[in-house]
């Protein structure tokens, strides 16, 4: 049984209660376990230091983002029953914990205790932290869904824009940066951001709250916005019943596959930016701070993009947007790997619109099972489709890392490195261009009856 502070009942708003206060609390959250987007601040000074290969420094970020679907997957039901003071709480204690095991790990050159410190525990920590304020906002935000998660979404992806300078000032004060990093001195990063982050998480889950279930926003309308064709479903699907359909595995696939595309630069994003211009900094120091900055653009690139081009999917369609993620996407995919580092600015612009378009799909997604599945379980359903963000996650940086890794034992230099793995993500986002168009309306032998979703239909429940 939850705890008494946790308990959802202690946490309902009282009449009058602002829900302008829920996207701050939410944001706490997302922000901060957002700072997985900033792994690759961390990859130099662990190869460095800890004598290990691009992959396997890869590996915490990995298993991280693997248990983040996961998770979200196994827990979303229990998120949804227990409240979201609850899943913020085990969120908070989980990725804290996850930064301290690490810690511990790396003063006693433990590699293996940063893997399952920062992969997995943190992991947990990612993927419960992620659904529980996507939820909550839905709830308070019935009449504005496209704006309430991107709200959400947006502080996931936008986390790393604070955590990518902070650890590279935590590094360079920590005496860990450099080609002789203190692998202390990284130790001592873990354990004050760790800190910092407990704090900044507890915002979050002392300043939820839920709507009672017969709260409603001013003036809003359930039947008016059905009749506007807010929800594009003609019927409600179960989440047991979602998984059975091929829309949810081609939405499965084009998720993973967008994901794939993102999340490979985002977690080399510092070397891959050093390799392709090495002389454009006067010292490895002044590289380093340029390789830091890129990552925090394209972490800010990643979190305006979930708001920007879902809030434009409200208007020209869910599956129009994913073939503007995945099409254009593989354009600029194969601009870079033509051009290589010819052109500073067009490589920067590229990169930018490939992070934007990756923090879309997960923004957009959420929209679009709505549109598929209405709105009964549509949390469950997100939580599953998720997995494919896990799978995304060995994908990308396996592809990435692994590729480059093989062509630097050929003695391959610079971009020339990335191009074999450039190819293979410009093959997958074809793939899930073509899985797009075939997505068509989900057949009603799937839909639930009429009497057991009408609360659902109205915006009380939404998983």
């Amino acid at each position: 049984m939850t705890a008494g502070f946790l308990e959802r009942r202690r946490i309902v708003a009282r009449p009058g209660w602002s829900r302008w206060l829920v996207p701050p609390a939410a944001l706490s959250i997302h922000l901060a376990i957002g700072q997985a987007y900033a792994w690759s601040v961390f990859k130099s000074p662990l190869e460095a230091g800890m004598q290990i290969s691009g992959v396997m420094s890869a590996l915490p970020f990995t298993l991280g983002i693997i248990m983040l679907g996961l998770s979200a997957a196994v827990f979303g039901t229990k998120v949804d029953t227990n409240g979201p003071r609850w899943a913020m709480v085990v969120a908070t204690a989980c990725f804290v914990t996850g930064f301290l095991v690490s810690a511990l790990g790396l003063y006693l050159r433990q590699y293996w205790m940063l893997v399952i410190g920062y992969g997995i525990i943190g992991g947990i920590g990612l993927g419960i932290g992620y659904i529980s304020p996507v939820s909550t906002l839905m709830k308070w935000f019935p009449d504005r869904p496209g704006l309430s998660t991107g709200i959400a979404i947006m502080g996931f992806g936008g986390g790393a824009l604070i955590a990518s300078p902070l650890t590279q000032q935590l590094l360079g004060a920590n005496g860990a940066t450099g080609q002789s990093p203190d692998v202390d001195g990284i130790a001592r990063t873990f354990l004050i951001m760790g800190v910092i982050y407990a704090v900044f998480m507890s915002v979050g889950w002392l300043l939820i709250r839920v709507p009672a279930d017969d709260w409603r926003p001013a003036g809003w309308d359930p039947e008016s916005a059905k009749a506007k064709g807010k929800v594009v479903a003609p019927g409600h699907v179960s989440a047991n019943n979602a998984i059975k359909t091929p829309q949810f595995w081609l939405l499965w696939v084009v998720l993973c596959f967008n994901v794939t595309a993102g999340i490979g630069i985002l977690e080399r994003a510092a070397p891959i930016f050093k390799d392709f211009f090495p002389g454009g900094a006067t010292s490895p120091t002044a590289l380093a701070a340029a390789a830091a900055g890129f990552v925090a653009m394209l972490s800010l690139a990643n979190s305006l993009g979930r708001i920007l081009w879902s809030t434009t999917s409200d208007w020209a369609g869910r599956k129009n947007m994913y073939r503007l993620y995945l099409g254009v996407g593989a354009l600029l995919y194969l601009t870079i790997t033509l051009t290589t580092n010819s052109n500073k600015v067009l490589f920067l612009i590229c990169t930018i619109l490939i992070l934007s378009f990756y923090g879309a799909g997960f923004a957009t997604v959420p929209a679009y099972l709505r549109d598929l599945f209405g709105t009964y379980q549509v949390g469950a359903i997100h939580g599953r489709l998720l997995t494919a963000w896990s799978t995304a996650g060995v994908l990308g940086p396996l592809i990435v890392n692994a590729v480059a890794d093989a062509e630097i034992a050929q003695g391959v230099q610079g971009p020339a490195r990335y191009t074999p793995a450039f190819m293979i993500v410009i093959v997958l986002l074809a793939i899930g261009f073509v899985a797009n168009e075939l997505i068509r309306p989900v057949n009603p032998r799937f839909h639930e009856p009429a009497e057991a979703t009408v609360r659902s239909a109205e915006g009380v429940k939404t998983s």
